[in-house]
């Protein structure tokens, strides 16, 4: 990952957002460290993909967890 300070990125915005399309460029700042990251359209959809299917697991494995009921019974609760 390149790391640029928060003066570099300003004064060549348009390079660091180019060279973001092929690897995340750090942005940081004296005294607060690390301020942001820059990634591509493509990495950030696929970043928020991964978090989504990782939810979707763990979802899975907690409904696995509960008890569960026959059939006829859920159709009962309903009145079918």
């Amino acid at each position: 990952m390149v790391s640029v300070t928060l003066s570099q990125f300003r004064n060549q915005q348009s390079d660091y957002i180019a060279a973001a399309q092929r690897e995340p460029i750090e942005i940081s700042s004296r005294g607060a460290g690390r301020r942001a990251v820059v990634v591509s359209p493509e990495f950030y959809d696929r970043a928020l993909q991964a978090l989504e299917d990782q939810t979707d697991v763990r979802a899975a494995a907690d409904a696995r967890k509960e008890p569960q009921s026959p059939f006829e019974d859920s159709m009962e609760k309903i009145g079918l």
